[in-house]
């Protein structure tokens, strides 16, 4: 009998509990959530969502004690929550699990990757997998397939979770920068709160000047912390850039446009609280990262956002790329 668990019931992880459970031929998936969580609350009562319905293999859990018999758990939560889940998680018995990291953000206030979060709370051996690139709810239960990337500082850890999760639906790649990928991923939610703010001033045609710089500043990022940096032009970042910085279901692109129209979003946009920690990291190391600078100015400090934002685009005079030295024959 094959099962999985997932943890988490919000949009993205209650998705991934029933793509398991309809694409890849799951006999059992388990959902676990804390039970006041008002997601949780719905699928309890209804049996569904805004954006699709629970089926007769999918069973919800109020104790996370019942969903942790199964070997691959995925973990779909708020980023700056993965610590005290991991806490709770180091109460039990959960040696040679394999946990899949399904969001996609940084831990405050040191732009912790999330796999270190796990790992310096739970004192057993566990694998560890991250799941990244782009995606929509809402397009996926239209049947629009796209790609995905999956990465693991454990190559077995790669085989075994792509090989339990790949349909027809999601075409997963595997990954080869562990610590790039997830970076990567959590600051293309960042870059997405800018490309919003930029659709609410409405400068649209400023959002290719942004998808062209911004990996290069995200590069910078993902090499300090040992990564590749071209790893910010694969999948996890730039390949998520028509979901986050362009569709209307985007949480952080939305949040971007309600801040430049003066106005509140009530959801989570996790690259609210990246932008923070990226923020420290790159004052306290010296990074260049005008475009996370002058974000955080407008998002935390309540900056002018056109003036602020304009400045991005008004620095000092500099060549796109390093020239190239021509070789003489």
């Amino acid at each position: 009998m094959s099962e999985i668990s997932v943890i988490g019931s919000g949009r993205w992880g209650t998705f991934l509990a029933w793509y398991a459970a309809n694409y890849c031929h799951m006999d059992k998936v388990k959902i676990y959530s804390k039970p006041d969580a008002p997601d949780f609350i719905e699928l309890k009562e209804t049996r569904k969502n805004p954006y699709l319905t629970l089926t007769d293999n999918m069973f919800l859990y109020e104790n996370i004690a019942d969903i942790l018999d199964n070997d691959l758990i995925i973990i779909s939560i708020g980023s700056q929550h993965v610590r005290s889940l991991a806490k709770e998680l180091n109460g039990y018995n959960v040696t040679g699990k394999t946990f899949l990291l399904a969001m996609k953000g940084l831990e405050e206030p040191n732009a912790k990757i999330l796999s270190d979060v796990m790992r310096e709370e739970i004192d057993v051996p566990i694998h560890i997998a991250t799941l990244g690139g782009p995606g929509h709810v809402q397009d996926y239960m239209k049947k629009v397939p796209s790609c995905a990337v999956i990465d693991s500082d454990e190559e077995f850890i790669k085989e075994k979770v792509i090989k339990t999760l790949q349909s027809e639906l999601i075409r997963f790649y595997y990954g080869s920068d562990f610590i790039g990928n997830q970076i990567g991923a959590a600051l293309k939610n960042v870059i997405g709160i800018a490309a919003g703010i930029l659709d609410g001033l409405e400068w649209y045609g400023l959002k290719g000047a942004l998808m062209a710089r911004a990996p290069v500043e995200v590069g910078r990022f993902i090499k300090h912390f040992g990564g590749n940096p071209m790893t910010a032009y694969g999948l996890s970042h730039l390949g998520d850039y028509e979901a986050t910085l362009f569709s209307k279901h985007s949480h952080n692109r939305m949040f971007g446009e309600m801040l430049a129209k003066g106005e509140s979003f009530d959801k989570l946009a996790e690259g609210y609280y990246t932008l923070k920690a990226v923020k420290n990291i790159a004052d306290k190391e010296n990074i260049n990262m005008p475009i996370c600078q002058a974000l955080y100015k407008a998002v935390y400090e309540g900056a002018d956002v056109k003036q602020t934002i304009r400045t991005m685009f008004e620095r000092d005079l500099k060549h796109e790329f390093e020239p190239m030295e021509r070789k003489v024959i």
